[in-house]
């Protein structure tokens, strides 16, 4: 027996836009930047230093996450500032540092 029940193949505007996602959560940076903006809204200069990354390759993520859908951005006076806009994303990168966890062998997070 299955522990969830069987659901149909995605159609494949779905399976695309699910893809997309994936493809945008491929880099290591990305990932470090996604999860600082879980915890708030941060410049870039600061998540250039949360993330150890040169505020120029971090500008360029964020631009590519914002195309994406998967951040927002403000601006306030000459700076800008991002946040996530999505709690999908976030469930789903949690499940994802989770699992690296479980694969590592090593527990040094809670991504909970």
């Amino acid at each position: 027996m299955h522990e969830h029940p069987i659901r149909q193949v995605p159609d494949d505007e779905h399976a695309n836009l699910a893809s997309e996602t994936f493809r945008m959560l491929s880099d290591p940076t990305r990932v470090k930047l996604l999860w600082a903006l879980f915890q708030g809204e941060h410049s870039v200069g600061a998540l250039a230093d949360m993330v150890g990354a040169a505020p120029t390759a971090v500008s360029q993520h964020l631009a590519k996450l914002r195309l994406a859908g998967l951040v927002q951005s403000r601006r306030e006076g000459t700076f800008a500032y991002y946040r996530s806009a999505d709690e999908h994303v976030q469930r789903l990168l949690t499940e994802a540092l989770s699992h690296a966890e479980h694969v590592s062998g090593m527990v040094e997070h809670t991504y909970r």
